[in-house]
């Protein structure tokens, strides 16, 4: 006789999976919804539709927010909304000179944000994952302490990751081949919670996407002004990743085929120009160890007070920026820059000269002027966005989440 399991039949278990996926989205998307409202919006049966939040109360993945308003007769029903203390998304960043965690709740809501200065440049690979690995250790236990707990965590880094996590190479860090995915895991027990890993602009790019300040903005390049340029692409409220998983490397474009040698082995890239260390380097900021956010506000502070070698240097990154985006507006046709990062920072001075060169540059400027925006959230952008991918993977699959409070019980 062959031994007895619990498990149920894959087509109601799969069936079961989606109809808790429709009812968690609804209950996203209209925080305060009924459940009669969710049969409505669904389609589901309302049985089928109390069933599922049954388990996902009991996963709490979902709270009761009492009785809703309502005139005239009848009864009135209860609304829904996703719990406070639901699982939580870490997000992590690995900067070139820096390191960021992230806690964010399933509403988008950011509940924590540490950052920490360091030279990731000359640590080696093992030495800065160790770095990450005590970062998200700490994340965690303030996680717990909150009575938070993190259901996935997501790993922004600066360069060309596959659809599948594997970083392929990251220039200003010196590696090249790393599973960051498995480098962390080896290091930090994180009982099976998955771990998506993704290029810091893309995450930055989708955490401007789902920013509630971002309104209706569904259509823009974010492009991210660090030690690297990177550009996370937006069309159609989704991200543009690319076959590979490689798009947005605008910094890699060249701008001066007779230019310095970039970090990439080519020359005259966009970051030889319009990064951060050729903005700091042109306008005479010396670096001396400081935190990336003090030379920023050492070069603004320079800018406002009209210094020359401060504002030559933003104008020349300007250039340089509007020339290779007026190169990828003419490709696909975005309407929207989006300047993130130390760009945001540095806006009032460098958006005048992009506007230039795009008006120059961009073939359907007379009738379609691209606009140039100031990101909403600034350097915090693409740990929140690695946060915000691990919530969003709790909201398009539950069932992971739910599993894992059915076991803790």
């Amino acid at each position: 006789m062959g031994a007895v399991t619990n498990s149920l039949p894959a087509g109601l278990h799969t069936v079961r999976r989606h109809n808790a996926g429709l009812v968690l989205d609804a209950i996203a998307t209209r925080p305060g919804i009924s459940r009669a409202g969710i049969a409505a919006r669904t389609g589901l049966a309302k049985a089928t539709v109390s069933g599922s939040i049954d388990r996902l109360v009991a996963a709490n993945l979902i709270v009761d927010t009492g009785p809703q308003t309502r005139s005239g007769r009848g009864r009135r029903g209860t609304g829904l909304t996703l719990s406070p203390s639901g699982p939580h998304g870490l997000g992590v960043e690995i900067g070139v000179d820096y390191l960021a965690t992230c806690l964010v709740d399933l509403a988008g809501t950011t509940r924590a944000h540490r950052i920490r200065a360091c030279n990731n440049r000359t640590r080696s690979m093992r030495q800065v994952m160790a770095h990450v690995a005590r970062a998200v250790r700490a994340a965690l236990d303030e996680a717990e302490a909150m009575g938070a707990p993190v259901g996935g965590i997501g790993i922004a880094v600066p360069g060309l990751v596959e659809s599948s996590g594997m970083l392929r190479t990251a220039p200003n860090l010196g590696w090249r081949d790393v599973d960051v995915r498995a480098e962390l895991a080896t290091r930090v027990d994180l009982a099976d919670r998955p771990i998506i890993v993704g290029n810091e602009a893309n995450f930055a790019a989708t955490a401007e996407l789902l920013s509630a300040e971002s309104g209706d903005l569904r259509d823009f390049v974010h492009i991210t002004g660090e030690i690297g340029v990177g550009a996370g692409i937006i069309i159609n409220g989704a991200l543009l990743a690319g076959v590979h998983g490689f798009s947005g490397e605008i910094g890699h474009v060249c701008v001066d085929p007779d230019g310095l040698l970039c970090g990439c082995g080519a020359r005259g890239c966009l970051e030889t120009m319009a990064g951060q260390d050729a903005i700091m380097s042109n306008a005479g900021v010396p670096a001396n160890g400081r935190p990336p956010a003090h030379l920023i506000d050492t070069l603004t502070e320079r800018l406002a007070h009209g210094d020359p070698a401060a504002l030559d240097a933003a104008r020349t990154a300007g250039r340089a920026l509007g020339i290779a985006l007026a190169a990828l507006i003419n490709i696909i046709d975005v309407p929207v820059v989006v300047l993130g990062g130390s760009y945001g920072a540095l806006e009032p001075w460098i958006g005048p000269p992009i506007l230039d060169e795009l008006a120059t540059h961009v073939i359907s400027a007379p009738w379609e002027p691209p606009q140039v925006l100031r990101s909403q959230l600034g350097a915090e952008a693409a740990v929140r966005g690695a946060a915000a991918a691990a919530v969003q993977d709790i909201l398009a699959d539950p069932e992971n989440a739910m599993a894992s409070a059915r076991s803790a019980t």
